[in-house]
């Protein structure tokens, strides 16, 4: 494996990769809630120009079979919000867009419009909206990342304060997501198709991931319900039978164990590492 750095915003730097890839895929984009909604401009002009240009790199290749677009769970909220929505939720369920005045919306909009240029730009495509995809490597920016951090520094009577407390997610570990990634490549039937990227259940609220993380780390903290965040729905988990018909597969990693080794992970190279970025 290779790896070489790029700034997909400026075409001219595609060059370098040539034409002669079977696949793309692509999940470079700017997200995390706190990048989102302080960024919401910069998100969505920075998102749309990088699948642009990933487009024009992959009609430069001769014998592409497929450009696999990371799309986003956020699509669904709108019609949440408005209309209620079937949950777990499929992926032929209407799509509406949430106010234009959120900054939230700036990011579920820049996947949207990714859809639709994937569908038109004449490219063999697959699109997959993942769902709470989580795992080693990934930043502070999401949910269990940053409660880990949270509970790893604080200590008791301090209660650890949680925002949403009431707000459902199923979550699914990087690991069976890229085994899914892998099959949605080499299965013929899942060109030309959107798929849920995720695992259906458990759906766990965040005043219950927040136990969990603080049973795995070992300390006897109080949780402090704070206020819902601005925009984010209520519930949300992924019907995964589209998925699990074409791929022939179900995320084997469950929850508890999924963030054990999320944490062991954070604990050698982060909390407790010489410096190692949480990248």
């Amino acid at each position: 494996v290779s790896f070489t750095q790029l700034d997909l915003t400026d075409q001219k730097s595609t060059m370098v990769l040539g034409s002669g890839y079977h696949a793309i895929y692509h999940l470079a984009g700017i997200v995390g809630v706190k990048h989102v909604l302080n960024r919401p401009y910069e998100v969505m002009d920075t998102n749309i120009r990088m699948l642009q240009n990933v487009i024009t790199l992959a009609k430069r290749q001769s014998s592409l079979n497929r450009l696999l677009f990371a799309s986003t769970s956020e699509v669904y909220a709108g019609t949440l919000e408005k209309y209620g929505l079937e949950i777990p939720t499929a992926e032929e369920s209407n799509i509406v867009v949430s106010s234009l005045n959120r900054p939230r919306t700036s990011y579920m909009l820049s996947k949207i419009v990714g859809e639709v240029m994937c569908q038109h730009c004449g490219v063999p495509f697959t699109i997959f909206r993942p769902h709470n995809i989580y795992g080693p490597r990934m930043g502070m920016a999401h949910v269990i990342p940053e409660l880990l951090r949270r509970v790893w520094d604080i200590q008791s009577p301090q209660p650890l304060e949680v925002y949403s407390v009431d707000h459902c997610r199923s979550f699914c570990y990087v690991d069976d997501a890229v085994e899914m990634l892998i099959r949605m490549l080499h299965t013929e039937a899942c060109g030309q198709k959107t798929f849920n990227l995720g695992t259906e259940s458990p759906e766990v609220t965040m005043r219950d991931l927040a136990q969990i993380c603080i049973d795995l780390i070992g300390k006897n903290l109080i949780i402090k319900p704070m206020t819902a965040t601005s925009g984010s729905p209520h519930r949300r988990a992924p019907n995964m039978s589209l998925a699990r018909d074409l791929l022939k597969y179900e995320s084997k990693i469950g929850l508890e164990q999924g963030i054990e080794k999320t944490l062991d992970w954070y604990r050698e190279y982060v909390f407790e590492g010489l410096g190692t970025t949480a990248q």
